[in-house]
């Protein structure tokens, strides 16, 4: 006859560090064999050390433990983005997701935050009485186990490569644009970060000053609750001489939500590319043909304004040089700061060298050139 009892105690560590926690448990186990009328007590004395790894919500996002709120929105949205099961196919990635979300969405909330910074991960999931006191009530924190959720009320889409916010083709191209919806956590109508759009104007808009009507395709928010896609217009006047570069805000313009201010939406002013000119600041640079017998004998040139019209260079008593530069002044872009003063039009020279000359016309310039 066996008989076994065993009794388990377990000792618990509850201290919080970023290496695994030990749990020791020690099993005594005492026997009784009755072989035939002789009793034998062995007793045996088990210690099992068993190693349990903890999350580390920080390093889960790659981010140090101080870091702000604007870092952990950009860690979670890089790597939601790289480990999404609609997107990466690799084993474990769908797994990795899941924890991203969770990180990131202890990380996002201030109270359990700061219990998994006291406390570790066995805190704030119900490990020290009293810890804390949640939206719900309860003083614990479970992660409800859908990371698409999470990712839905962050992106606004629970698939990422779905368009979101877009421009209207009728008058430039654009790619898809993609809106950062509010986290799931918060609770403020934190705005979302603006939606960058270049917008190419002519040298011709940029020296008279030009409207543009851009078509925009957003979410609305309606009364019902549901989001609806339509169209707006947004009207831009452009200035004479506004610089590459120079931003035009129309505020809370993007996409609409619950719990979340929209986006605004800022177009860039870029500099169309030109067939005769380049843009140099408030001047415009022109290159001039030439043949090298006008470059060394003297020529008159007709040189092209922007804008229409022609003017006279006159170089009969000149040679051009490779590198030379002539100035026509007051016929470039509009200063920004002051539109009736504008720059100049620079004016530089390609000279056409001959493929070949014959003997004869080699022995002619040896003998006139110095």
């Amino acid at each position: 006859m066996l008989l076994t009892n065993i009794k388990l105690i377990t000792e618990l560590s509850n201290c919080h560090s970023n290496m695994a926690h030990l749990h020791k448990c020690i099993c005594f186990v005492n026997l009784w064999f009755e072989p035939f009328t002789k009793t034998v007590n062995v007793k045996f004395l088990v210690q099992v050390s068993v190693t349990s790894m903890t999350k580390d919500y920080y390093a889960i996002l790659g981010i140090p433990k101080g870091a702000s709120d604007d870092e952990i929105k950009k860690a979670y949205r890089k790597l939601a983005l790289r480990y999404h099961p609609d997107k990466n196919k690799s084993p474990g990635a769908e797994e990795k997701f899941k924890d991203v979300a969770e990180a990131y969405e202890v990380l996002s909330d201030k109270k359990k935050r700061d219990l998994f910074d006291q406390y570790g991960e066995e805190g704030l999931k119900g490990g020290v009485p009293g810890g804390g006191t949640f939206h719900d009530g309860t003083t614990y924190y479970s992660f409800h186990g859908d990371p698409r959720a999470t990712f839905a009320q962050f992106f606004g889409s629970a698939s990422p490569f779905e368009e979101l916010f877009s421009f209207g083709s009728s008058f430039f191209d654009h790619p898809t644009v993609r809106v950062q919806q509010q986290p799931p956590q918060q609770r403020s109508r934190d705005q979302d970060p603006p939606v960058e759009v270049d917008l190419y104007v002519a040298l011709e808009d940029i020296l008279t000053g030009c409207s543009k009507s851009m078509r925009i395709t957003k979410k609305v928010l309606k009364s019902n609750g549901k989001l609806v896609k339509e169209d707006k217009i947004l009207n831009i006047a452009v200035k004479p001489g506004w610089k590459s570069g120079t931003k035009i805000t129309f505020p809370k313009e993007g996409d609409q939500g619950l719990n979340k201010e929209p986006a605004d939406v800022v177009f860039t002013i870029r500099d169309k590319p030109h067939p005769t000119y380049k843009r140099d600041g408030s001047d415009i640079r022109y290159t001039a043909k030439v043949s090298l017998k006008e470059a060394l004998c003297g020529c008159v040139l007709s040189v092209p304004l922007l804008g229409g019209g022609r003017t006279t260079l006159g170089m009969t008593d000149e040679v051009i040089k490779p590198g030379t530069v002539k100035i026509i002044h007051g016929q470039g872009l509009p200063q920004p700061k002051e539109p009736s003063r504008r720059g100049d039009l620079l004016v530089s020279f390609d000279i056409a060298f001959p493929e070949r000359i014959t003997s004869e016309m080699r022995k002619k310039l040896a003998q006139i050139l110095p």
